[in-house]
């Protein structure tokens, strides 16, 4: 019963995120900020989608994240400093503006707060 509940909720995903995908495209002006959680960990990109190049990435799992206090990536505190670090990577590579992705995910909680980190922090999401 619960791989079926998991399988579910995977393909509802999926679905999700190509929509959102169709309508969010990352260009060399403003790149895409694409968000990825697991119950574990958070991964965070900008990517620039007409050439196909990850620009900056975050991961909570890299030494640079952890050095800042953090030990694990699935709290909301871990995700607004992820969002910090990730424009400040962004800065220090030319981003100013990006297209944010959530990757199919709602717009809650550890997603929403790196964007709103992000926007803190100086990147125009």
């Amino acid at each position: 019963m619960q791989v079926n509940r998991r399988k579910k909720k995977e393909t509802r995903r999926a679905a999700v995120r190509q929509r959102v995908r169709r309508k969010v495209a990352g260009t060399s002006d403003r790149p895409r900020l694409a968000v990825f959680r697991s119950s574990r960990q958070l991964q965070l990109q900008v990517i620039d989608d007409s050439v196909g190049r990850t620009l900056v990435s975050v991961s909570t799992l890299e030494k640079a994240f952890q050095e800042r206090g953090h030990t694990g990536g699935a709290t909301v505190a871990a995700a607004t400093e992820a969002g910090k670090l990730l424009a400040e990577r962004a800065g220090d590579a030319g981003v100013k503006r990006v297209v944010f992705d959530r990757g199919g995910y709602n717009y809650h909680g550890r997603v929403r707060a790196v964007a709103e980190a992000a926007r803190e922090a100086g990147l125009v999401v």
